[in-house]
């Protein structure tokens, strides 16, 4: 499983390297345990068995099965191990530790972390108080601050974060709950424990009420947008096509109505350019009009295509 300490981009993966190699090599070890030479002598092989466990011919056969054939860092980290394999001849108990803590010094004891393993925030032996994690934890690198769990807060994760609030504590554990969701302080989950609003809300009597930035200066929204309030916030939506600016949704919220539009009372209707133009529209031979919305276009006549911008009839190539 992976250790607090060593997620993705905390920049661990030399200490997740050797101890993914550690694994395989007691792994290997473990499997070789009661091997022998071979040889298919039982009383030869009970008595080589002991010269076995010792051997290099174990210790060759234990380290090529070490890494998969496409892990280039588990390889690239062996060849720099080797020499300390050969050494340790379990010599240690821990080759884990023997390996990547004490020669190659890519790892720390747990609950600490940088080049000298210093202790993580909130000592190692309950880094960030268990609510959180170490940054670099039982590794060489990473910071040691702590990087708390959800709810949780403070330099040591060792009191309730923004939105939550102590439900329960003893010597060692504490429990955040989740704040109503306009609180970002509170003192129980009711919407009357507020301490403090989250942005978009504002305290009144331990409540927090919405905010309506729409009928305020506090929104914010484009020429032809209109403000719709949200709890905690609003949105800007777009005006229809049909709109010059407007005060809501629809064509017959506009403020002045877009040109190839007309105001029917309080709507911006379409104009039909095509019914309602004194002269055609469309003055290319075999062309006829078709109304948009907001516009018009000029389309062939039926039977009829464009080739090089004029409309024909369409025959196919070569037909007289």
């Amino acid at each position: 499983p992976e250790r607090d300490g060593e997620r993705e981009g905390d920049g661990a993966e030399p200490c997740r390297a050797c101890r993914g190699l550690a694994d395989s090599f007691s792994r290997g070890l473990e499997r070789t345990e009661h091997e022998g030479f071979g040889g298919g002598n039982t009383a030869w092989e009970e008595e080589k068995l002991a010269k076995y466990q010792h051997s290099e011919t174990r210790l060759l056969e234990v380290l090529e099965g070490v890494c998969a054939p496409s892990d280039f860092a588990c390889h690239q980290l062996l060849e720099q191990s080797e020499e300390h394999v050969e050494q340790w001849r379990q010599q240690h108990p821990d080759f884990f530790q023997w390996l990547c803590m004490d020669r190659l010094a890519l790892c720390c004891p747990p609950g600490t972390y940088g080049p000298d393993c210093r202790p993580c925030a909130g000592g190692p032996r309950q880094p960030c108080s268990g609510n959180g994690r170490c940054d670099g934890d039982g590794t060489r690198r990473g910071t040691g601050l702590c990087v708390c769990s959800p709810g949780y807060g403070g330099p040591f994760c060792a009191e309730c974060g923004d939105g939550y609030y102590e439900a329960s504590r003893n010597k060692s554990h504490l429990v955040c709950a989740e704040c109503y969701r306009a609180c970002g302080r509170c003192t129980g989950p009711e919407d009357s424990s507020c301490l403090r609003c989250k942005r978009g809300w504002m305290l009144h009597e331990h409540r927090c009420i919405d905010i309506d930035e729409c009928g305020t200066e506090m929104a914010h929204c484009r020429a032809n947008q209109f403000c719709v309030n949200t709890e905690g916030s609003y949105e800007c939506r777009d005006c229809s096509t049909a709109c010059i600016g407007c005060m809501g949704a629809g064509p017959a919220r506009c403020k002045k109505c877009n040109k190839g539009y007309w105001r029917d009372g309080a709507k911006c209707l379409d104009v039909d350019e095509c019914a309602s133009a004194e002269e055609p529209v469309c003055t290319g031979a075999q062309e006829v009009c078709e109304n948009t919305e907001g516009s018009y276009r000029c389309v062939c006549a039926s039977g009829h295509v464009r080739r090089d911008g004029h409309c024909v009839e369409d025959k196919p190539p070569g037909t007289a």
